[in-house]
């Protein structure tokens, strides 16, 4: 497995699984990291772990067309053959839908499908899943197909809310079980 990432901001699955490749812990070679934000900490990570790092978004190519396409040939150049979005808080074009169909994967920080779909990342659904007032949320991961955190599920795991909880308090709940959650399911595509 040659792993790639997408990643906005500080790419922290990439990170850890990065990690877990090189400790042993995962059987797949990361490789590649691309960003739609110039100033990630994720790009700049990225370079410091040797991996192909690059900016790639709509100030650098204004035609969606054109970002897609060149995604894809960035990410192929490398050789990438699975793609892990790593906090990545773009739509996804065609061409990498169809490059990397069966193949690409997200972690969603709920029980999917509650809490997920278009305007649903990051502490919006922990501040929903707290104002909904479940007892108990957790984290999916998913492949990613066309529809908004539709794909079919690859793994989820629970976690208690607990009376008292706050954004910050059922968020590193939730992040706390993420990578594990990860391994297990880029295991399941090898």
């Amino acid at each position: 497995m040659i792993l790639g990432f997408l990643a906005s901001h500080g790419g922290s699955a990439a990170r850890f699984l990065t990690e877990a490749c090189r400790d042993g812990r995962l059987s797949a070679v990361p490789v590649a990291l691309a960003s739609n934000n110039s100033g990630s900490a994720a790009l700049a990570w990225a370079r410091e772990a040797g991996l192909k790092a690059a900016h790639l978004s709509g100030a650098k190519y204004p035609d969606p067309d054109a970002l897609d396409a060149a995604i894809v040939a960035f990410l192929q150049e490398a050789g990438v053959d699975t793609l892990v979005l790593s906090g990545y808080m773009k739509a996804l074009g065609p061409r990498v839908l169809s490059a990397y169909a069966g193949r690409l994967v997200n972690i969603h920080p709920s029980l999917l499908p509650r809490h997920g779909g278009r305007g649903m990342y990051g502490d919006r659904v922990h501040e929903a899943v707290l104002a909904s007032g479940d007892s108990e949320s957790g984290a999916t991961v998913h492949l990613v197909t066309a529809g908004i955190d539709e794909g079919p599920m690859l793994g989820q795991v629970r976690v208690p809310v607990l009376p008292g909880d706050t954004l910050a308090t059922l968020k590193a709940r939730v992040q706390a079980t993420e990578g594990e959650l990860l391994l297990q399911a880029l295991r399941s595509l090898v």
